[in-house]
């Protein structure tokens, strides 16, 4: 059911991908841009527990940071959407650069008020510019061909869960010898420098704002949400399902780790989750398939959690990371699943909003998943936790496959 098409006599690749036109340039600039998402949470976190010398406020700095940035991305979309990235890109990533300067600069000496952090930190996560949304919306412009498109958003995917792993590594070496506030000061540079590069992209230039209406739109239910669209409330609910279950899994791993007496080895295993990725985004991105997005996204969902099942009943570390690098084969092309449905399921208009939500989904469920398996590891068994952490993306996975017909 899931075996690949027929091999074509020219077979798109990911050399094609990068060979298209203007593409390396502009992914280029976008992974410049978004290296600083995978430097700033770990670069706050170290400044702000410096300048205050607590962790509840790093804590909750973070967290106020997080839900601004992941609950109004869907709205920062939106505003690319209408205007075009060259009018509404780089007014957001100037705010939020200046606002990241501001957050360096109040972090740098210690004694910073933590309710003042927290107000910043709200107003930048309100701010981030939605780099990864834009970039997958130009994809779909560069690459007509749907097999190319398959191979570019699998390249992006892989490509940015690169970063990151990269991010936190170039953090622990800035670190040792500067403040952690000049982690938060680089990650504002990156995301300025990338974004402006970005918007000056022919891809970028090609590319303009929605066209305006000639006449207002009848009341609902013509005017019908976003998330109307079947397919795409199909993605949004599976993959919040795999951000449930990545989420716990982090939690889990150090969990087990801490267990069997060795601490040190949660990176290793959680390392092996992203080796996992990255393997099986390549490959999936490189094979056609005859099966439809929506039932391949499904059956993705239900092997993640069938590994994370497995994970839970091994025996020692070295079968975790084989379970755990297994299951990381399906994060990668199920959320490349994703972005396809996503990108087909509305108009050339709203491409970068459906973008957006998918990527609220996941990371909305990824901060979720650790919130709730948290207090079960006091109260029940580590195999039993993995199995309830893998539950959500499997009734996602069932409720989608069952209810979405449209």
């Amino acid at each position: 059911m899931l075996s690949p098409s027929p091999t074509p006599s020219h077979t798109p690749s990911y050399a094609t991908v990068l060979r298209t036109r203007h593409a390396s340039r502009t992914f280029g600039a976008a992974l410049l841009g978004r290296l600083s998402y995978g430097m700033i949470s770990l670069s706050l976190t170290l400044a702000v527990k410096d300048a205050t010398g607590s962790y509840s406020v790093a804590g909750a700095v973070m967290a106020l940071f997080g839900a601004t940035s992941v609950f109004l991305s869907p709205a920062r979309a939106a505003l690319i959407d209408r205007y075009g990235p060259r009018r509404a890109l780089p007014p957001l990533a100037i705010a939020y650069a200046l606002l990241l300067s501001v957050l360096a600069h109040v972090t740098w000496q210690p004694g910073a008020s933590g309710f003042r952090l927290c107000v910043w930190a709200v107003i930048a996560g309100a701010c981030t510019p939605p780099l990864g949304p834009v970039m997958r919306t130009l994809w779909s412009s560069l690459m007509p061909d749907r097999e190319l498109l398959q191979r570019a958003y699998s390249l992006d995917g892989v490509a940015e869960e690169l970063l990151f792993v990269t991010g936190p590594l170039l953090v622990g070496l800035l670190v040792r010898f500067a403040e952690p506030a000049a982690g938060v000061a680089v990650s504002a540079t990156l995301v300025l420098v990338g974004a402006l590069a970005l918007v000056t992209s022919p891809a970028v230039r090609a590319t303009g704002p929605r066209p305006p209406r000639t006449k207002p739109l009848p009341a609902a239910p013509s005017a019908k949400p976003l998330l109307c669209a079947a397919g795409l409330r199909h993605a949004v609910v599976v993959v919040a399902g795999v951000g449930l279950c990545l989420g716990a899994l982090d939690l889990l791993v150090v969990a087990f780790t801490d267990r069997h007496d060795q601490d040190a080895a949660a990176a290793w295993v959680l390392a092996a989750l992203s080796a996992g990725s990255a393997v099986g985004g390549l490959a999936y991105g490189a094979v056609s398939w005859r099966a439809s997005s929506r039932l391949r996204l499904t059956a993705l969902a239900v092997a993640l959690g069938l590994c994370l099942l497995a994970a839970g009943l091994s025996p020692n570390l070295y079968v975790l990371v084989g379970a755990v690098a297994v299951a990381g084969l399906f994060v990668a092309p199920a959320m490349t699943t994703a972005y396809l449905i996503a990108d087909e399921s509305v108009g050339a208009g709203s491409r970068t909003q459906a973008g957006a939500w998918v990527n609220t989904a996941v990371n909305a469920g990824s901060s979720s998943g650790t919130a709730v398996v948290g207090p079960m590891l006091g109260h029940l068994p580590l195999a039993a936790c993995f199995a309830l952490a893998a539950a959500p993306v499997l009734l996602c996975a069932v409720f989608t496959a069952g209810g979405d017909r449209g």
